[in-house]
């Protein structure tokens, strides 16, 4: 949470690291140690005051790692906000034309497992302009499993 004394109280008391103006300013655009925290945290939030001055304050950074902070209204619930980052999954494809994204984790049952691949995939294919007929092939790999082909 990079934001001001309100949210920042908010985000301490559900457990997440929060930063104010000064510790931004202590960085002094100093990439190593923006590059640093990017890669500590795999996403950020912003209140509304602050995030018009995180560029002027930490560079290019966080744009250049893709995590840019999302915006915090002063009305909205922090906590709320957590909960939804949590739950994003970015899509993202580069020159190649394959795709893969984490859908879930160990701790997850058989359901919540095929419930996440399904609303996934079908949101992925959602964005598509042709929807499935731009689709070739879907694989589900696991880190040390065998992969397996479930759409060709």
């Amino acid at each position: 949470m990079l934001g001001s004394e309100d949210h920042n109280k908010a985000a301490k008391e559900a457990g997440i690291d929060s930063l104010g103006v000064d510790d931004l300013k202590k960085m002094n655009k100093n990439k190593k140690l923006v590059r640093k925290l990017a890669k500590k945290y795999d996403a950020f939030l912003s209140s509304g005051s602050l995030i018009k001055q995180i560029p002027r304050l930490l560079g290019p950074g966080l744009n250049r790692a893709g995590k840019f902070p999302a915006l915090v209204a002063p009305n909205d619930d922090v906590s709320d906000k957590i909960e939804e980052a949590r739950a994003t999954v970015k899509f993202q494809m580069k020159k190649v034309l394959c795709l893969s994204a984490a859908v879930a984790n160990v701790k997850m049952s058989k359901e919540e497992i095929t419930r996440n691949t399904n609303l996934s995939i079908n949101f992925l294919v959602s964005l598509l302009k042709k929807n499935w007929q731009n689709v070739g092939s879907l694989y589900l790999k696991s880190t040390m499993g065998p992969v397996h082909q479930i759409y060709f």
